[in-house]
């Protein structure tokens, strides 16, 4: 295991002992983060994102990881979370694909990849299934999320 693979496997070990200070120490402080509920968020925002999703799922947030491969430059992982989503209470099994860049021996860009329609169904039933492909529906999703990011930002 290279130390980029290394960097990866903490990050994801961290995210699963719930604990998004250490998540962010594998952060380079100019880090972006794109994904398709909260869209691009730069810097700080990132780690406050982390730590408001774990602190939301109350303990519930089941985090597995696999496939983790890097080079001096790039890498990826493929992880499911399993959690309860806040708003409906319905479960949701989330599989992801992420992929890294590193800079300084951090991670300086981290791109999650996922099925928007798939989460959507199982994050809101039948409304889900229904409008959850449209871009109306997403967009509202990110301005949501984006919203309950800022909203926690204050705190």
């Amino acid at each position: 295991m290279n130390s980029n693979e290394a960097l990866i496997t903490k990050f994801y070990t961290a995210f699963a002992n719930a604990d998004a200070k250490t998540m962010s120490e594998y952060y380079h402080p100019k880090v972006h983060f794109i994904d398709p509920a909260f869209g691009l968020l730069k810097e700080e925002q990132v780690s406050k994102m982390w730590e408001m999703l774990l602190l939301k799922s109350k303990g519930s947030l089941k985090i597995e990881f696999s496939n983790v491969k890097a080079d001096d430059t790039t890498g990826s992982a493929n992880w499911i979370a399993t959690y309860n989503f806040s708003k409906t209470n319905r479960k949701v099994i989330n599989k992801i694909s992420a992929e890294f860049i590193f800079q300084d021996g951090l991670i300086i860009k981290h791109t999650d990849n996922f099925d928007v329609w798939k989460w959507s169904k199982q994050a809101f039933g039948l409304t889900g299934y229904l409008l959850g492909w449209t871009g109306f529906f997403q967009k509202k999703v990110q301005s949501q999320a984006l919203s309950a990011l800022k909203q926690f930002q204050k705190i």
